[in-house]
């Protein structure tokens, strides 16, 4: 029986009379003994060795003390109990607070095993968190037993609690389950790749990760759980690059339906000799591993990351005309309108004077232009639509949808993924991120796709400088920003809130008014956020493109938007509340011409330690890919966007930045079998091919 299959509840182990500590656990999940056994403790307390009284300060004491006395202080509802006790090496006293039965508990002249936390206080050396147990004479009733067989001398687990549930309940409860099922636990681990790694078996590391018997015994037991749920997910994702090979492209006419020459065109040379300027190196490779992948005969699944400004969109574009070259359609799908809108414009200006036919569609379009606009669509006569998540709206066809791109793909559930992917029969995938993933998670997360990088950024740009200025200077950066805007710039001004809210934070509507009467009144300022009308908003970042606004006051809203190469300025206030990726996608929407940009991190007092990390990784770092690997140490990987769906918040001990060993490990394991042994026939990858069949890892269970 693997773990996840002991399905029994929990209130098994108390006859039915788990009271609150069974409700407790349920409200986190935990309803049955096989997730009870899963929920790993998050610490663990050595109270193996001896720490003695007069050693207080190096951390937590464990001794045998004898107690000596009982006394009170205060009087009334405020009287409080202290117990003096002595061991070999000093004297100390236990406050007990609120708790006047210690006196009974902690009888005078009799000895104990204490654990806890001691300080010099008062003139003397004192605690009141602390855990004690009698110690009882040894066998031959002469002299006391031997620490090492008090239950407090050991390894104990602390586990995460919830309201009602007390840290001895649940200890026993584990306990209870442990003793109750270890022995017809199954391994889940290939027995060559425990030999291989010197893994403990599944009931022993399971038996250890919550009780151990020492230290080693205990990091042993963490290896194992954290290479198998490293492994599972690695098999996962081997699994579904499996199913993605084993499906084969259909056979296609290599016609194109809009022209009528007799030999395909060769657009992307076109498009390429009509540039002002030649691609990177970075671009050179990924078109050459997007036609690598179309010219083969499965379908393309890859994912083009590259840092704000790199040149991803132009080959994105160049993906699409050789899906056109083939005699297919493209669609190009992206999160919000206004974005959509300016990659329409973009690609309508780079492609339609080749004979590319392009079309904008989103939620918005009348009902007249749109019934032609799908009709047209479904006819052929559209090479490449490009939208919002309308693209594949129930009544949207296409004569033959040949590759999918997604734009800022870590803003589209897996469900609209595979919604717009349904339009077509087996499409090319091409998915786009401006938010660097991390290696760990690129190749967990994303690990059934093939990655490209681009590098760097196209030609005449120059990085972003970038300062970080207390709110008490402010006025500093508003005179740098006047001194820009003087010289014919444009700036960005950013705010976490909209409105004024119950935090003591600035917020967009009214810094828009301060900024317009009392610093900038020379200048033209507007205002853009979510609430606003996507008309009105679109129509404000269009007079903002042309030079119309110098100054857009805006939320977060604009992390995503129109490239303005004339904005230079970019001021966040309240930097510190902002997360990394934020902050870097924010300061991306400058430095997006030849001219020097500047970003400048405004702060107040009120920040935390986190807060500071995150605004030094942002003054040190300009490179995307450091900057998510920052982020990926500070929130972890159930916080970073698109992880959710991946399985890691169901992970019990495994960290894919602070294993990542492990992980390289896990995948390279992983991969080998399923290649060696794709139907997991042999009798060395049975246990695995169960596991998969009777207990997947990251199914229901609690874990």
């Amino acid at each position: 029986m693997f773990v996840r299959e002991i399905c029994d509840p929990v209130a098994a182990l108390t006859g039915g009379k788990g009271g609150a500590a069974e409700k407790a656990l349920a409200h986190v999940g935990v309803t049955t003994i096989g997730s009870l056994l899963c929920r790993y403790p998050r610490d663990w307390e050595d109270r193996s060795r001896l720490a003695p009284l007069k050693d207080f300060r190096n951390g937590q004491v464990c001794s045998i003390v004898r107690v000596l006395a009982h006394d009170w202080f205060y009087s009334g509802k405020t009287r409080t109990l202290k117990i003096f006790i002595e061991d070999d090496t000093a004297r100390a006293c236990l406050v007990c607070y609120n708790r006047p039965f210690m006196k009974n508990q902690l009888a005078v002249g009799n000895d104990y095993l204490i654990y806890g936390d001691f300080e010099f206080k008062y003139g003397e050396i004192q605690s009141n968190a602390f855990d004690f147990e009698p110690v009882p004479a040894a066998p031959d009733g002469v002299g006391r037993i031997a620490p090492e067989q008090a239950l407090l001398g050991r390894i104990l687990p602390i586990y995460p609690l919830t309201k009602n549930l007390r840290m001895a309940k649940l200890r026993t409860l584990v306990r209870q389950a442990l003793d109750a099922y270890l022995p017809v636990i199954e391994d889940e681990i290939p027995q060559s790749i425990r030999e291989r790694y010197h893994l403990l078996a599944k009931a022993r590391a399971l038996n250890a990760i919550h009780f151990p018997e020492s230290m080693k015994e205990l990091e042993k037991a963490k290896k194992t759980i954290m290479y198998e749920e490293l492994f599972y997910l690695e098999v996962m994702v081997g699994k579904r690059a499996q199913a993605k090979r084993s499906v084969m492209r259909p056979a296609q006419m290599e016609i194109t339906p809009c022209m009528t020459r007799q030999e395909p065109p060769d657009l992307q040379n076109m498009l390429l000799d009509r540039l002002p300027f030649s691609l990177t190196e970075g671009q050179r490779e990924a078109v050459a591993d997007i036609n690598k992948d179309m010219d083969s005969p499965y379908p393309m699944a890859r994912l083009l990351q590259g840092d704000v400004g790199s040149g991803k969109t132009l080959v994105a574009f160049l993906a699409a005309l050789k899906a056109i070259e083939k005699g297919g359609q493209a669609a190009i799908m992206a999160p919000t309108e206004l974005l959509a809108r300016q990659h329409a414009e973009n690609a309508a200006k780079l492609l339609e004077p080749l004979g590319v036919n392009v079309a904008f569609l989103t939620g918005n379009i009348k009902s007249k232009g749109r019934k032609q606009l799908l009709k047209n669509l479904a006819s052929g006569a559209i090479d490449v639509a490009i939208g919002t998540h309308a693209l594949f709206s129930r009544d949207v066809w296409y004569r033959d949808l040949r590759l999918v791109i997604i734009d800022e793909q870590h803003r589209f559930g897996v469900m609209q993924r595979q919604a717009i992917m349904a339009k077509g029969d087996a499409p090319d995938l091409l998915m786009m991120s401006a938010t660097p993933i991390p290696r760990t998670l690129a190749i967990t997360v994303f690990g059934d796709l093939d990655v490209s990088v681009i590098k760097g950024l196209p030609p005449g740009r120059q990085p972003i400088v970038t300062h970080l200025a207390r709110e008490s200077n402010e006025d500093k950066v508003y005179e740098f920003v006047r001194a820009r805007l003087r010289a014919g710039a444009q700036a960005y001004f950013v705010y976490p809130l909209i409105e004024e809210g119950e935090l003591d934070l600035k917020d967009a509507v009214s810094m828009e008014e301060r900024l317009a009467t009392e610093i900038f009144p020379e200048y033209t300022i507007a205002l853009a956020h979510s609430k606003m009308d996507e008309e009105e908003k679109r129509l404000t970042m269009e007079s903002f493109r042309r030079g119309d606004i110098h100054i857009l006051v805006a939320t977060s809203v604009v992390e995503v938007g129109v490239d303005v190469p004339n904005a230079t300025c970019m001021v966040i206030e309240h930097a510190e509340r902002f997360g990394l990726s934020a902050l870097h996608q924010l300061r991306g929407r400058v430095g997006r011409g030849t001219a020097q940009s500047y970003c400048f991190l405004v702060y107040s007092d009120k920040y935390t330690e986190d807060a500071k990390t995150r605004l030094m990784v942002m003054l040190e770092h300009s490179d995307g890919f450091v900057i998510a690997e920052e982020d990926l140490k500070l929130r972890g990987p159930g916080q970073i966007n698109g992880v959710e769906q991946s399985g890691y918040i169901r992970l019990g001990l495994a960290n894919p930045v602070e294993h990542a060993a492990i992980l390289e490990k896990a995948r390279e394991d992983a991969f080998a079998m399923l290649e060696a042994d794709p139907g997991l026939l042999s009798s060395d990858h049975r246990c695995v091919a169960d596991v998969l069949s009777r207990a997947p890892p990251f199914g229901d269970v609690g874990v």
